[in-house]
């Protein structure tokens, strides 16, 4: 685990234990990347802004919820992020999108027949992603889990911005063959 995943994991593990100072930091560290998801799919400032208010609210409530050995601290909150992001734009689309409906929403905690079968999923997935290329597995992580741009994947791999494209949709493509029935 690298030190800023491991700073992040430390500052998970503290906000669900209430630390409000460990809540700033997080905040800190975190919401650069976290409001850039958030405005890459909202495609609007203020609703961007108000998103990123409530993923960390989220995050504050749900911190307890972080399994590290599920998943990378970024990658928990890129998802949580994403997932709000998601939910917030079908609900904008909707037009359905009201104060007095999230009250009304269920415990977002997965169940355990749902973690069951995430983790024999998580599990499958893993093994399809043993049979690529070792850098192109970790550029498929880092562009579909961490969030990674394909520009900023070319420049880690020293490559143009079109091969990387072709690396991703090649790797896709093979692991979709590969969980397919």
């Amino acid at each position: 685990m690298s030190t800023q995943a491991a700073d992040l994991a430390d500052l998970l593990t503290r906000v669900a234990l209430r630390d409000r100072s460990a809540f700033k930091a997080l905040y800190e560290a975190a919401s650069p990347k976290l409001f850039a998801i958030c405005l890459s799919l909202l495609k609007d400032r203020r609703e961007a802004e108000d998103a990123l208010q409530e993923v960390f609210v989220k995050i504050w409530h749900g911190a307890d919820r972080f399994a590290p050995d599920l998943a990378s601290p970024a990658a928990w909150l890129n998802t949580v992020t994403r997932n709000h992001a998601i939910d917030r734009l079908r609900a904008l689309r909707s037009g359905s999108y009201t104060l007095d409906a999230a009250e009304q929403i269920a415990d977002p905690g997965p169940d355990p027949e749902a973690t069951a079968i995430t983790s024999s999923e998580g599990r499958r997935i893993e093994g399809c992603m043993e049979g690529l290329m070792p850098e192109r597995a970790e550029a498929v992580r880092l562009a579909y889990v961490e969030g990674e741009s394909y520009l900023e994947l070319s420049e880690r791999y020293s490559v143009p911005l079109n091969t990387m494209r072709s690396w991703l949709r090649r790797s896709l493509i093979q692991l979709r063959n590969c969980l397919s029935p």
